[in-house]
């Protein structure tokens, strides 16, 4: 058969269909690396929710900072007004992608990587709930705010503990080819959500009913501040040890260090919110033991947080002087760093430091840059649809895939790879993922890719 790339010499291969035409949108660069519009539902994975996360604590954090100035209020309402309509639009977007894609989507609790972000969807609800309840409250009215709460409260919680408990079961049952050096930080993914739960629940506890059901509320919430706080620390412990023992691993792994910062804050945060409230629900001493806590606490896990966040800037400034790919793992430099925002302003509040004070306005600094640099940058790759393709293979899918005739799910991925992808050969076997096709062509056959790749490069310029 012979697969062409415009403008240039035909690139054979057995069993694969010519190249099809451009789709319309392709032509004014939207989409233009897939082959029809509705490809766009192909690679929908959990992971996307972080880019709602990273979202939702701009505004959340913005809400509560110590250093509040005209325009801020606003800024953050319609930021969170956006985290809303993002998780609406791709709930009914990952809805849709089930409906073609069943097996699929169902075979992605079985991957070893992408089975942890299934903690993403629940904490993408409850940040936007929370948001609704801070800010929300200025456009929907108090009642409706807080009855919108509750909901994703509720949904948020119910999933994010499930995924706690199952997604670490699938890793010790069922996971394949996962050693100690598999550790890195999205392993905290499935088991942070309780905490931001804890977080979230006890900004609702003044409006559960007074008596049982608002302490077993607040138990509740130091209970899974708990079972949160110490699946953190395990999970820290192995990703310390991998980095010690065999060093920092592939680059675009690197922005996920960030994510070991999201347990920290957000357990500083739930101690503050939580010892804020305890009186409400609990009589002294308990309830000053709390709050007491809440600053016995977060101000040790704060300083390793502080140490923590130089070693993985560190890390990063210097992966990035090499190469640093973008994919949705860079949402990871937003949501943990809101949460050392929401943290450190917990602890500036309940002790009055100056030192918090100013170090949660540096912290939202920090995260504003970083969210403004990763939406942009996930925006520009949406439109062109290369966000989340295959990192191990840096290749961006053709603009006119050749389809396999025998399997028409399978297509040739090309071009726009550094010259060590031609050395890689994927099976393209799911249409979520971009990943090299070379069937029929050995992978031992180094020569012939790379001459196959200068080629398609060269042309497609």
């Amino acid at each position: 058969m012979t697969a062409t790339v415009p403008g240039s010499a035909a690139l054979t291969e057995p069993g694969l269909a010519p190249a099809l035409a451009p789709h319309a949108l392709a032509r004014i660069g939207v989409l233009r690396d897939l082959e029809h519009p509705r490809q766009v539902l192909d690679a929908i994975t959990p992971n996307w929710y972080a880019s709602i996360m990273g979202t939702g604590i701009v505004a959340t954090a913005a809400a509560t900072l110590p250093l509040q100035f005209a325009g801020l209020r606003t800024f953050a309402t319609v930021v969170w007004a956006a985290a809303a309509v993002l998780l609406i639009g791709l709930t009914i977007v990952t809805a849709l992608h089930w409906r073609p894609h069943r097996q699929t989507a169902r075979g992605h609790h079985l991957n070893p990587v992408m089975a942890h972000f299934y903690g993403a969807p629940p904490m993408a609800m409850l940040t936007v709930g929370a948001g609704t309840l801070l800010l929300g409250r200025d456009v929907l009215g108090l009642r409706a705010a807080v009855d919108i709460d509750w909901v994703l409260w509720f949904a948020g919680t119910g999933t994010g503990l499930l995924a706690a408990a199952a997604i670490p079961y699938l890793q010790f049952t069922r996971h394949q080819d996962v050693d100690e050096r598999s550790a890195f930080g999205g392993w905290l993914m499935p088991v942070v959500p309780p905490m931001v739960s804890a977080s979230t629940g006890a900004l609702l506890v003044p409006y559960a009913a007074a008596g049982q059901a608002r302490l077993t509320l607040l138990l509740c919430c130091y209970a899974m501040f708990g079972l949160s706080l110490i699946a953190s620390f395990v999970v820290i412990t192995l990703i310390w040890h991998r980095l010690a023992v065999h060093k920092i691993g592939p680059a675009h792994l690197v922005p996920t260090l960030w994510i070991v910062l999201g347990p920290l804050g957000q357990s500083i945060t739930a101690a503050n919110l939580l010892g804020g409230v305890a009186g409400q629900a609990l009589p002294r001493p308990y309830s000053t033991a709390m709050a007491a806590f809440g600053v016995l606490f977060g101000v040790p896990v704060w300083g390793f947080a502080v140490l923590w966040a130089c070693l993985a800037a560190a890390i990063t400034v210097r992966t990035a002087r090499e190469h640093l790919p973008f994919s949705l793992t860079w949402w990871s430099f937003t949501f943990p760093v809101g949460t050392c925002v929401t943290g450190t302003t917990g602890l500036a509040l309940h002790t009055g430091s100056t030192m918090f004070h100013w170090a949660a306005v540096a912290f939202y600094a920090g995260l504003l840059a970083a969210w403004i640099t990763v939406a942009i940058r996930t925006a520009h790759g949406s439109i062109r649809r290369q966000v989340n393709r295959g990192e191990k293979c840096p290749i961006a899918r053709a603009r006119n895939p050749r389809v396999d005739r025998a399997n028409p799910g399978r297509c040739l991925a090309v071009a726009e790879a550094p010259e060590r992808a031609a050395d890689w050969a994927w099976d393209y076997a799911q249409p979520r993922k971009a990943w090299l096709h070379s069937k029929g062509v050995p992978a031992t056959a180094k020569d012939a890719h790379r001459a196959a790749f200068a080629e398609i490069r060269r042309h497609k310029g």
